[in-house]
């Protein structure tokens, strides 16, 4: 599609600190990355890197203290809260470990979520589409608990992208799945990037994980710590993210 930036999320010198004086602490300190469109990135680190305060800034869930962070071409620094809230409505769709379906709906209704809260009447179909995406066409009538952990995750990746997003953000959206269906839900990811144009940004802690990624950052104190371009291995992934090395 013409006029869309080529790179739906810009991290500019962002810095996140926490607390003041001698007790904050640097969530994010000075990073600078751009995503391509079109590709899956997995950003890995050790408990305490960063990596969920990253997908909180590249959502306008948390503003940065310093530096600017641009989705689909949006300068987030002057957005009010309003502001930043219809742009997450619009632009961004989030994925949480925790599926955050709503029990008392059905899988349809629960991906029309999204539309009625902006309050848009949603168009079956479209919903229907979503569904299908996701290879739940035959579950639409199906509450929560009628539905394995893996479907749920699926109904929450098809709510996610019903407002046709510029920017998936998935923070460990396998953290609960066995193997088997982890596998599944990555490849329903790949599939969203490779034949529908779907940006995604993946916050994991699992190789195996990250190596279905385009590209894996690995984040340690706040900062980009190593920077791995093209498809990795899930070993080789796991030996950089053993002793990540940060800048000096």
């Amino acid at each position: 599609m013409p006029n869309q930036p080529t790179h739906p999320v810009e991290l500019d010198s962002v810095s996140r600190h926490h607390g003041t004086g001698e007790h904050a602490v640097r969530a994010l300190d000075g990073v600078g990355l751009r995503f391509a469109r079109a590709t899956l990135t997995a950003v890995m680190g050790p408990s305490g890197s960063g990596k969920t305060t990253l997908l909180h800034c590249a959502a306008g869930l948390d503003r940065p203290t310093a530096g600017r962070v641009v989705v689909d071409g949006t300068d987030l620094t002057g957005l009010d809260e309003h502001a930043l809230t219809l742009l997450r409505r619009d632009r961004i769709g989030i994925v949480f470990q925790a599926f955050n379906l709503v029990s008392a709906l059905t899988a349809a209704q629960n991906v029309a979520l999204p539309l009625r809260l902006a309050g848009r009447r949603p168009d079956p179909g479209q919903v229907a589409l979503a569904l299908d995406r996701v290879g739940l066409a035959d579950r639409a009538d199906h509450r929560p608990s009628a539905l394995s952990g893996g479907q749920q995750q699926r109904v929450a990746i098809a709510r996610a992208l019903i407002v046709e997003p510029a920017v998936l953000l998935a923070d460990e959206p396998t953290g609960s799945l066995d193997t088997g269906t982890s596998r599944a839900v990555l490849a329903l990811l790949r599939e969203l990037v490779d034949r529908h144009g779907q940006t995604v940004i993946m916050v994991t802690h699992d190789p195996a994980a990250a190596a279905w990624a385009d590209r894996v950052v690995l984040l340690a104190d706040g900062r980009v710590a190593d920077d791995l371009h093209g498809r990795t291995d899930a070993a080789t992934i796991a030996r950089r993210t053993a002793s990540p090395e940060v800048p000096a």
